[in-house]
């Protein structure tokens, strides 16, 4: 089997959420503050950088879960893995409203200097619905 790039990890992952949101029936409550969701954000970004699946979906929705398989955070890991080990700082860009969801958005940048990286993390009742890396 040919191992997947980023860009393909992406969009399985982001087409299976894509259609969950769009099909949710149930709404996403915003309990907490704006930044609520670095730790989350943190957790998930050391989990790639260690290729650690469990990590990585244990707090995700049973959707999320079902969708990302250990060879998908494999092939992203592959790919960022040795730049995040180089260094990499993130801010926090600011939060969107997308059916009834909250969209946090941060900025990555590594410090080898390449380009960065937009994350687009997606809570449903506290929980991961939804992340990408772009």
């Amino acid at each position: 089997m040919k191992p997947m790039n980023i860009r393909s990890v992406i969009a399985a992952v982001s087409g299976v959420v894509c259609v969950w949101l769009a099909l949710a029936a149930t709404t996403c409550f915003a309990a907490e503050p704006a930044e609520s969701g670095r730790p989350v954000l943190d957790k998930l970004l050391k989990a790639t950088e260690a290729n650690d699946y469990d990590s990585f979906v244990a707090d995700g929705t049973d959707i999320f879960k079902a969708a990302l398989t250990k060879q998908m955070l494999q092939g992203v890991s592959a790919q960022l893995s040795p730049r995040m080990k180089k260094g990499y700082q993130y801010s926090y860009l600011g939060e969107l409203n997308q059916q009834g969801c909250r969209v946090l958005l941060w900025k990555l940048a590594f410090k080898d200097g390449g380009d960065d990286t937009l994350a687009k993390l997606v809570l449903k009742d506290g929980k991961v619905a939804g992340f990408w890396l772009q």
